[in-house]
């Protein structure tokens, strides 16, 4: 009866280093698997780096752009998705003006104080929030190439509407105070004289939320040697329709769809 417990005892016993072994060496083979998946992808990833190619998991990418009616700064996550398309998520603070504003002096006997945009309602300013898809058209070839892509994005826009306010000083009475200029073409009072623009921190107690839809074709081209770096050339197209109209100058029509050309100087890293 010992004897057969203790054969029944070493019987498991092995039965147990054997399932052991087996599991370990499963255990293994899907490492070394790994390993060479992993290998394989970077060497392949090597080779096409080598050969010019975009190749990153991830990007964040700063810019300055100018308009055709305005300017802003503008950032940017890309996330790879093939060595040709990367998802980008985009973020802007634009502000836009209406072509026809442009900047007077304003004058109190012959002296300058300051300058002001003649008949300006309000200034316009932008928060957007895009994504979209870039395409790889062209590989930089080598190191000293230029990579050549094209994007589309499309989001939402938070239009801040904030009145543009002017410091007004009476001659007869001496008295200053804060007007806009559909103040002072609806005011009867005599002896008003603008003096200046009330400035960037004043109005912003009067602001107005207007949302509305945008976007936006553009080429890009990236001339940075490194891959790993971004600098890069953007030009492009944008469109936005605001949900209501936006009145930017005093007797000019208000528009509710704005169309623009930008060029954007862009800077950033990849991973």
């Amino acid at each position: 009866m010992h004897k057969l417990c203790l054969l029944t005892l070493l019987a498991a016993a092995l039965s147990l280093q054997v399932c052991a072994k087996n599991s370990d060496s499963v255990r293994m083979m899907s490492k070394r698997n790994k390993q060479n998946s992993k290998r394989d992808r970077m060497n392949n990833l090597l080779r096409m780096e080598e050969e010019g190619d975009l190749i990153f998991n991830k990007h964040n990418i700063f810019g300055v752009r100018l308009a055709s009616d305005g300017y802003g700064i503008n950032f940017e996550k890309g996330k790879f998705k093939s060595p040709t398309k990367t998802l980008l998520f985009q973020f802007e603070l634009n502000e836009k003006k209406d072509p026809k504003e442009h900047h007077i002096s304003a004058t109190s006997d012959g002296i300058n104080f300051s300058s002001v945009v003649p008949y300006k309602l309000n200034n316009l300013y932008e928060f957007k929030l895009a994504v979209g898809e870039q395409r790889l058209i062209g590989g930089k070839g080598n190191r000293n190439g230029v990579a050549v892509s094209a994007l589309v994005t499309g989001g939402v826009t938070i239009g801040m509407l904030k009145p543009y306010f002017l410091d007004v000083q009476n001659q007869i009475t001496g008295a200053t105070y804060r007007k806009t200029y559909a103040e002072m073409a609806n005011d009867t009072s005599q002896g008003d004289l603008i003096t200046g623009a009330s400035g960037f921190t004043v109005g912003w107690g009067n602001l107005s939320i207007k949302p509305a839809v945008n976007l936006k074709q553009a080429m890009r081209f990236d001339y940075g040697r490194l891959n790993q770096t971004v600098s890069a050339v953007e030009v492009g197209l944008t469109e936005e329709y605001y949900f209501s109209k936006i009145p930017l100058v005093y007797l000019v029509k208000q528009r509710q769809f704005f169309f623009n050309a930008y060029v954007a100087i862009l800077f950033g890293s990849r991973k």
